[in-house]
C-alpha cells in the first residue's frame, strides 16, 4: 500500500498543463512536491498566494510565506500575494480547475466529510465549504481506513458533511476510485494490493469491471 508521499504522486499525476489548482491541508500539501515533468501548473492557497512551489529545504524556510494549514513554502517566479477576499472570488468564482482535498469520510454518492468531528474543538470550517460549492472537479486524497481499521468510504456519511454529492474521484493508500452514481468504482489498486484487500476496506458499494490494474507513480 502507498504511505502519504505515494498518494500524493498518484494525484500527481492528474495534473494538467495550465491547471490552476487549490491544495487542501494534509496530504494535498505534498502534491506540489511531484508536478510531472513538462507541464506548467498555477497552484493557489485560499490564504492568498497563487504561484506555491515545493516545500522549502530545512533552513531556507520563510515564516512570513506559508499555505493554508500554516506550513512554511516556497513561490516561483511570478507568484502573487492577495487578501482572503480576492482568493474566495477566485475560488467562488470558478478560476480554480481542480481542488484537492484530504477527507475523513467520503459516501458512495461523493458526499464529503472533512471539517469537524463533533465533541472536539475546531478553529473553523476554513475554505472547504466554498472549494466544494464551487469547484467541477474534486479529488479526495485520504487513507483508505481509520486508526481503528474502519473503512472511511461509505455508504452514507456519518460526519457533519462539508459538501453533498461533489467529490469525482478518490486516491487512498491502496487504490484511486472514481464516485459514480452507482457506488465506487475501482479504477487501479495500490503495488501488492489485490481487489479482496479493497474489497474488505470499502463499506461502500464497490464496482470492479474487468482486470484491475496496478498503479504506477513514475
Amino acid at each position: 500500500m502507498l504511505d502519504k508521499t505515494g498518494i500524493a504522486k498518484r494525484i500527481a499525476k492528474e495534473l494538467k498543463d495550465g491547471y490552476f489548482v487549490n491544495l487542501g491541508i494534509g496530504i494535498p500539501t505534498l502534491v506540489a512536491n511531484y508536478i510531472p515533468t513538462g507541464i506548467e501548473v498555477e497552484f493557489q492557497s485560499e490564504n492568498g498566494v497563487l504561484g506555491m512551489g515545493p516545500f522549502p529545504f530545512e533552513g531556507d524556510e520563510d515564516a512570513d510565506i506559508i499555505n493554508a494549514g500554516k506550513q512554511t513554502i516556497t513561490t516561483l517566479k511570478g507568484a502573487s500575494f492577495f487578501d482572503s477576499v480576492t482568493s474566495f472570488a477566485m475560488i467562488r468564482g470558478q478560476h480554480v480547475d481542480l481542488t484537492i482535498l484530504g477527507a475523513m469520510e467520503v459516501s458512495e454518492n461523493g458526499d464529503i466529510a472533512n471539517w469537524k468531528i463533533p465533541g472536539k474543538m475546531v478553529k473553523g470550517m476554513g475554505g472547504a465549504m466554498d472549494l466544494v460549492a464551487s469547484a467541477e472537479n474534486i479529488i479526495v486524497a485520504m487513507m483508505h481506513t481509520n486508526k481503528r481499521g474502519e473503512s472511511k468510504l461509505l455508504k452514507n456519511c456519518s460526519l457533519p458533511l462539508t459538501g453533498v454529492g461533489c467529490v469525482k474521484k478518490i486516491v487512498t493508500n491502496l487504490a484511486v476510485l472514481e464516485v459514480t452514481n452507482k457506488g465506487f468504482k475501482l479504477l487501479e489498486r495500490a503495488p501488492g494490493v489485490s481487489v479482496e484487500d479493497i474489497q474488505k476496506a470499502t463499506e461502500g458499494t464497490l464496482l470492479i469491471e474487468g482486470d484491475i490494474p496496478e498503479m504506477t507513480l513514475n
